[in-house]
């Protein structure tokens, strides 16, 4: 493996100049396709429910995701779903609710009730067709 291989490198830094040149093992090969700065190249699937937390989703990525989540949580039929986006200074939570305000098919938005995130999360009612019905923030 590297690291072992990293590993008596740095402990023994000085080797022998007529020492044989490590042999590359599969391990090392397959070490050697991975990109440093992005360790899962191929999508990652997530089970889609009727609540979202984007404590997990890096603040660049916020958009893209809420965007793609709302079009497969309606695709699986669901009438509402709850974004946490937790309470910090409001930023993704202004995110979150101009997607909401933007995407045709959500009916309306509102602050989660308390025992289910209060203002860190937002409900968002959708509807099954592509019709925008009047916005109704009750905040």
């Amino acid at each position: 493996m590297r690291l072992t291989r990293w590993l008596s490198q740095w402990l023994n830094p000085r080797a022998p100049e007529d020492a044989p040149a490590p042999q590359a093992d599969e391990d090392d090969v397959e070490d050697a396709d991975v990109d440093p700065f992005n360790p899962f190249p191929e999508p990652v699937s997530i089970e889609i429910r009727d609540t979202f937390d984007l404590h997990s989703i890096a603040p660049r990525d916020v958009r893209r995701v809420v965007e793609e989540y709302l079009l497969e949580a309606r695709q699986k039929g669901f009438p509402s779903v709850r974004i946490i986006h937790g309470k910090g200074v409001g930023v993704q939570r202004e995110i979150v609710r101009s997607i909401l305000a933007a995407t045709p098919f959500v009916e309306h938005y509102r602050d989660a009730p308390p025992e289910a995130g209060g203002w860190g999360a937002t409900i968002a009612r959708l509807s099954s067709s592509g019709n925008r019905k009047e916005m109704m923030n009750a905040e």
